[in-house]
């Protein structure tokens, strides 16, 4: 067995890490501290990693420095939730390592994956010991000691990973949270799977990643032009081609075959992009993106007569783009993180300028938020992540965004979204408006009701399976078999003297007639609060709760 480890071979290891993490993601998801239906550290992990598979399958080199910088940059793209975020950091950390190293050993790994968990504890600004941190700190630290020269890979994975499962049982006692609910770091497993993978990729254990391509991938034309076809975007850079250009070719002459129409295609492809050449022998339709579009004209000239030619220049086009770009550009913008389409017309109402649908089960990657807040016409832009799992990844798309500034607002739930979007004003600075926003957000206590998933004992309460329960950010604080009773119990559990106002957000599982009835309720229960009630859409959650 090779003590040596090229690139290819390190990509076949993170392929298959990533299809063993696939594979036993809900296992993963299952481990959440509350038992509730919306666990998603598996898939926050799992979906992070495949992002670093898809963008390490799109190096079209096997250079040891690219494929690292495509995994590097794909997980950073890909990562979704605090886990997935840190995950990404791992790799990012490992990556930096291996890249200046060429072929590399089990010495050289141990110093990458040191330098993993330094990477991974510097992008958390409040380390959490007992969590997946802790697990890749002891992992690097022990393959530190036993890692030599000589030594195999299979029997380094095999050490380390006795020593991540060392780690792993020791979580509970480190995070008494988890202790009670009677689970391991969730977040910890997910990564010793991954490590696990590496193993069995080095043993030649089949984890069925034989579908994950793992190879340089082929050079085409749109990879080495990119694609320019969709200039109209809030980002529209420079024009690589600036002559949109299309054609048919009619009257084909008799010695023109179908393999001269498919070189035609190959000819048109080494002068642009976006390349359209389709047809048979009595007409052929071109269209590409290229910088002599003379050239192409005389390329189809040689198979047949020229038909409707059409020549666009895209660069003038995009000054025109541009310049009304600019002029409506705003000094600030927003935009909210949410689940359920009341919720989303409520942020819209708000002026909130985007909403990308995310929450539990469903965390934004890092690339998600980029993308949307690129396409908010705004100097700095106001990002309300809804929710403590994504608040991170919010962070980390500050990385991928250098047009504009992202200001993250650490909102963890719906209701205190909606407080800092109403302490908006757009006259004030941007410095004040984020602070009103902060401040805001202090005001606003929310609570949410779903229902218990597995039986368990957190938080002083028995759960069995199915109960309903009440939590707020932190725990549970109440527990019933009625949804309503739930709430009303929630509440009490929540409401301070200074409380003035209680809103019920009904989720997709609640008909407008219960939440109205629950509302007059709650209202006799608390007459000191006017209480209303929203169509919120939400899954997972009968009822989201914001007391004011």
């Amino acid at each position: 067995m090779p003590r040596f480890i090229n690139s290819i071979e390190f990509r076949k290891w993170v392929a298959s890490g990533a299809k063993l993490l696939e594979t036993n993601r809900a296992k993963v998801d299952a481990l959440n501290v509350f038992p509730v239906p919306d666990g998603d550290t598996g898939t926050n992990m799992s979906l992070t990693i495949q992002s670093a598979v898809r963008e390490m399958n799109m190096c079209a080199s096997n250079n040891i420095m690219e494929v690292c910088d495509a995994i590097s940059k794909g997980a950073l793209k890909g990562a979704r939730g605090n886990s997935g975020v840190i995950l990404s950091q791992i790799f990012r950390g490992i990556c930096q390592v291996i890249r200046e190293s060429g072929d590399f050993d089990t010495r050289t790994f141990a110093k990458a994956m040191a330098n993993g968990t330094t990477v991974a504890y510097g992008a958390v600004s409040v380390p959490k010991e007992g969590t997946i941190l802790t697990v890749i700190r002891m992992m690097s630290e022990y393959a530190v000691k036993i890692a030599n020269k000589k030594m195999e890979f299979d029997e380094f994975f095999t050490k380390v990973i006795e020593e991540g499962e060392r780690a792993l049982a020791m979580t509970p006692e480190l995070l008494p949270v988890l202790k009670k609910a009677g689970v391991v770091d969730s977040g910890g497993v997910g990564l010793m799977t991954i490590f696990k993978g590496f193993l069995a990729c080095v043993t030649g254990q089949d984890v069925g990643a034989d579908d994950i391509q793992t190879e340089a991938a082929p050079q085409t034309a749109e990879d080495v032009f990119g694609d320019n076809s969709d200039v109209i975007n809030l980002d529209l850079g420079d024009i690589q081609f600036a002559y949109c250009t299309e054609f048919f070719i009619i009257n084909l002459k008799k010695s023109t075959t179908l393999s001269d129409i498919d070189r035609l295609r190959q000819k048109l492809m080494g002068l642009g992009d976006s390349v359209i050449c389709i047809g048979d022998l009595e007409m052929v339709k071109v269209h590409v993106h290229t910088n002599t579009p003379g050239v192409a004209l005389t390329y189809a000239l040689e198979l047949g007569e020229l038909d409707r030619p059409k020549i666009e220049n895209m660069l003038e086009q995009n000054r025109a783009l541009k310049a009304k770009l600019e002029a409506e550009k705003k000094p600030m913008g927003m935009l909210a993180i949410c689940a359920g389409e009341g919720i989303s017309d409520i942020f819209k109402d708000l002026l909130v300028d985007r909403v990308i649908e995310g929450g539990q089960t469903m965390n934004p990657s890092a690339s998600d938020i980029a993308t949307a807040v690129q396409k908010i016409n705004a100097e700095n832009v106001f990002v309300f992540p809804n929710n403590k799992n994504i608040i991170l990844a919010a962070e980390q798309a500050k990385a991928l965004v250098d047009n504009k500034t992202i200001h993250v607002i650490p909102t963890k739930n719906v209701p205190q979204g909606f407080s800092a979007a109403i302490a908006f004003n757009p006259e004030a600075s941007v410095e004040e408006n984020k602070t009103n926003m902060i401040h805001a957000i202090d005001n606003v206590k929310a609570g949410q009701v779903t229902h218990a998933v597995r039986k368990t004992n957190v938080n002083g309460f028995d759960i069995e399976e199915g109960d309903i329960i009440g939590l707020d950010d932190k725990k549970i604080l109440a527990k019933s078999k009625e949804v309503d009773s739930t709430v009303v119990d929630l509440i009490k559990a929540m409401k301070e003297e200074w409380h003035e106002i209680i809103t019920l957000y009904y989720g997709e599982d609640v008909t407008e007639e219960q939440a109205e009835a629950l509302t007059k309720r709650v209202a006799e229960e608390f007459p000191d609060c006017d209480v209303d009630y929203r169509y919120g859409g939400q899954p997972i959650y009968y009822y989201l709760l914001s007391l004011e």
